[in-house]
């Protein structure tokens, strides 16, 4: 999700300089450079999204998963979230909607479960709760699938990952509809995450050494050729 996808180099100019030859009198104009966000924003992502699919699948016996609710606001929320706003500094609208949407949904999904919340509270019948979870999850299956389609001419890393990543959702949200497999689609769901995790951790990794002159050695995404446009 990155400078990568946009087949430009390392780094994108923000406020390139006026064209049209003017500038305030008096004031030098400082031009500042931007360096490629998209590694923050995969390693938040992937981080939260590994540890939550970890309390998923039941883990060591864990089944209540407060402890990601900091990861939840600040790694995979915040830190995706300006990500996010920085992609959209360089240009890369793609990347600048994934992260900011997933930092938007780490930080909802992690405020669920803020006893100050009344969230979870607010809810006294467990099928009605398991209901409003279940449209939730369903709700980013639907964003996440329209962001597989917007990646099939990106990269292969990036294909892998939005495709895991749906069966992800589709599979949490099923879970949350079932009631005599609810369990199963949970773990099942969780087991989806934890590879999601790793891919976006690879994927994450790749972007970061794409600099040859300042890595020992790359990650192949399978690049996709481009369209060509006459």
């Amino acid at each position: 999700m990155s400078h990568l996808e946009k087949a430009q180099p390392e780094l994108a100019t923000a406020n390139p300089p006026p064209t049209n030859g003017y500038s305030a009198p008096g004031r030098n104009l400082y031009y500042r450079q931007l360096g490629d966000p998209g590694p923050l924003g995969l390693y938040g992502f992937a981080s939260t999204t590994f540890i939550l699919s970890m309390y998923n699948v039941q883990a060591r016996g864990i089944n209540t998963p407060n402890v990601v609710i900091g990861m939840a606001l600040f790694v995979g929320g915040l830190a995706q979230f300006v990500a996010g706003m920085w992609e959209f500094a360089t240009q890369n609208t793609f990347a600048a909607t994934a992260f900011t949407m997933y930092g938007g949904f780490w930080m909802s999904f992690g405020t669920i479960f803020i006893p100050g919340s009344g969230i979870l509270t607010a809810y006294t019948d467990i099928n009605e709760l398991n209901s409003a979870l279940g449209i939730y999850l369903w709700t980013w299956f639907i964003v996440t699938f329209l962001l597989l389609v917007a990646s099939l001419r990106r990269n292969l890393g990036l294909v892998v990952l939005f495709f895991f990543l749906t069966i992800t959702f589709a599979l949490l949200g099923s879970g949350k509809f079932s009631t005599a497999h609810a369990v199963a689609l949970d773990k099942a769901g969780g087991a989806f995450g934890i590879i999601t995790a790793f891919i976006a951790f690879y994927v994450g990794t790749a972007e970061m050494l794409n600099d040859r002159a300042q890595s020992w050695f790359v990650l192949p995404l399978g690049q996709i050729p481009k369209r060509r446009i006459d």
